[in-house]
């Protein structure tokens, strides 16, 4: 059987590079030895990836895409549909768990500037991940058909609206009808379960085939490929299989096991995850008493309404999504890791952070004078942690950075 397998892998070989593939992205990519605790989020993605389009695939199976149907087909997945209720909640609770991963990947980048050289592309790919992945949630946002929904993606799809000169056409072009009707919910529809997918799909395949070109980075932010061994193996990298696909098994499982727990006992999330007024079908003639976005738009939604002017809101929150991409070049530091930067980088970001968890509070409740002047002091200290970038990055003292690793067995 061993030489049967030998030979059915060297025909294979012969004609598509499946074992220089593998060796190439698994048991000969050669990893920092001392990830830790933040480097558990980017696998985490991959799995609730695949949960996300795995369950998408059953719901659509049983899903109505039309105004009439899409509620009840909703109602009837989960009542009748065997185990259909378990699909659903698998997938909206999915959503939430996307952007819980995602927005702590994220964090950990720019705790030990991975996005600085050589990783600009890969932080470039992952930034487009994440437009791609707001795209897709704001997509399937309509799709139940419920009122929150259909209040909430009416308030979204009005801000093209604020576009001068063209506004209300690029609405009508957008929406495709004078009002949200049956034509939006099925364009929707397909930008969500086609077009994007495949567009996130692609766009992770960059990613890391870029992340495994120039390498992984690490809580030192140091390059383990300068030191190597008579081998030419980093001396303190080790072989991604089998020692982090193992590693990983345990913040996998504890991810599923939280996940699980939320799943079973608290599928709404508090409102949150799955919004009351989405429990009755949508009605143009009744107005929930709150609009607001799921909770991972609630950051940039309170921006937009922290500027009085409509057009400026809407030029606000597209800027705080646009300047992450260019954050490869506004970090002047000559170290990446928070490790090593100095006190007023560390200061910054823990502003940006306080910043971004108020704003992402305030757009999930009812405006006030008092929420929109804190909205406003955030936004700006939002904004000024990417602005002030260049200038604090490049006067601070900096720590030195060993030449090695540290923590992780040598």
């Amino acid at each position: 059987m061993a030489n049967l397998g030998k030979s059915l892998m060297g025909w294979v070989d012969a004609r598509f590079p499946a074992t220089e593939t593998y060796e190439y992205h698994m048991s000969k990519y050669y990893a920092p030895k001392n990830f830790n605790f933040w480097y558990f989020f980017g696998v985490l993605s991959m799995i609730v990836l695949v949960n996300q389009l795995v369950t998408g695939i059953w719901l659509t199976m049983s899903y109505n895409p039309s105004a009439e149907g899409a509620f009840d087909s909703v109602e009837y997945i989960m009542r009748d549909v065997e185990y259909g209720w378990l699909l659903r909640y698998m997938h909206s609770t999915g959503a939430s768990a996307f952007f819980v991963v995602v927005y702590l990947h994220m964090f950990r980048g720019l705790l030990y500037g991975s996005y600085k050289k050589p990783r600009e592309l890969v932080w470039l790919f992952g930034m487009t991940i994440y437009l791609a992945l707001m795209a897709e949630g704001f997509f399937g946002y309509l799709l139940p058909w419920g009122n929150m929904s259909y209040w909430g993606a009416q308030v979204i799809l009005n801000l093209a609206g604020a576009v001068p000169v063209v506004g209300e056409q690029l609405v009508t072009w957008v929406r495709g009808d004078y009002l949200i009707s049956g034509i939006t919910l099925n364009r929707f529809f397909a930008l969500h379960v086609v077009a994007i997918p495949l567009v996130l799909v692609a766009l992770v395949f960059m990613h890391l085939v870029a992340l495994h070109h120039v390498g992984s980075n690490n809580p030192d932010g140091v390059d383990i490929k300068k030191v190597k061994g008579e081998d030419g193996v980093p001396l303190d990298g080790i072989a991604f299989h089998p020692y982090y696909t193992v590693h990983d098994l345990v913040g996998i499982v504890v991810f599923l096991a939280a996940f699980s727990a939320v799943l079973f006992f608290f599928p709404d999330g508090g409102g949150y995850f799955l919004e009351r007024p989405n429990f009755e079908p949508a009605n143009p003639l009744k107005t929930p008493e709150h609009i607001a976005p799921v909770w991972y738009y609630t950051p940039y939604y309170a921006i937009l309404r922290a500027v009085p002017s409509k057009l400026g809101g809407v030029i606000a929150m597209g800027a705080a999504i646009a300047i992450l991409f260019v954050l490869p070049w506004l970090d002047k530091s000559p170290v990446k890791s928070m490790r090593y930067k100095g006190t007023q980088s560390k200061i910054w970001l823990t502003l940006f952070v306080i910043s971004f968890l108020g704003l992402g509070y305030l757009g999930a409740v009812p405006s006030d004078p008092i929420k929109t002047f804190l909205a406003q002091v955030l936004t700006i200290i939002y904004f000024l942690f990417f602005l002030l970038m260049p200038f604090y990055t490049s006067m601070e003292k900096v720590k030195p950075v060993p030449d090695r690793v540290t923590g992780g067995a040598h």
